[in-house]
């Protein structure tokens, strides 16, 4: 299916009020989590399309907006500081009626959320193991008698 044909399922709808609700950072990122390939299930091979809108003032002064709300956090979380760039998501990914339309998913402020370049790259393309380790969040490996001698 090209992107040209993508259409919205209104009960997919992510909205920053409901993400709010979600209160590990686990559960924001599965909430967000697209699970894409490159060029498919985003904006894709279209992107060129939306470039005017990363140029425009008013995506500037809405992304000032989204990273001042967000206290610069990765999706939100208190004291989840983004250390460098702050990347603002579009939590619905775009399709290129929302260039053409200037849909309301371009630049309100409930469809758009704060995160760091890996968190973005994950939401698109990565899964929780990522943003585990992205979070230092590694299970415990079970420890036997004896499984460090390198002789048994």
């Amino acid at each position: 299916m090209t992107t040209m044909m993508m259409t919205r399922i209104p009960s997919n709808i992510r909205t920053y009020s409901e993400l709010m609700t979600k209160d590990s950072f686990l559960d924001r990122f599965r909430y967000l989590k697209l699970g894409g390939s490159v060029g498919k299930d985003t904006f894709g091979f279209d992107r060129y399309m939306a470039e005017g809108l990363y140029w425009s003032k008013e995506w500037h002064r809405v992304r000032n907006e989204v990273i001042i709300r967000d206290n610069g956090c990765d999706l939100g979380m208190p004291d989840l500081t983004i250390p460098g760039t702050i990347y603002v998501h579009h939590m619905n990914p775009l399709v290129p009626d929302d260039i053409k339309n200037s849909t309301d998913f371009l630049l309100n402020p409930e469809y758009l959320i704060c995160c760091s370049f890996t968190v973005h790259q994950a939401i698109h393309y990565g899964d929780e193991e990522s943003i585990r380790k992205f979070l230092g969040m590694y299970d415990p490996v079970e420890r036997k008698p004896n499984d460090t001698c390198p002789w048994r």
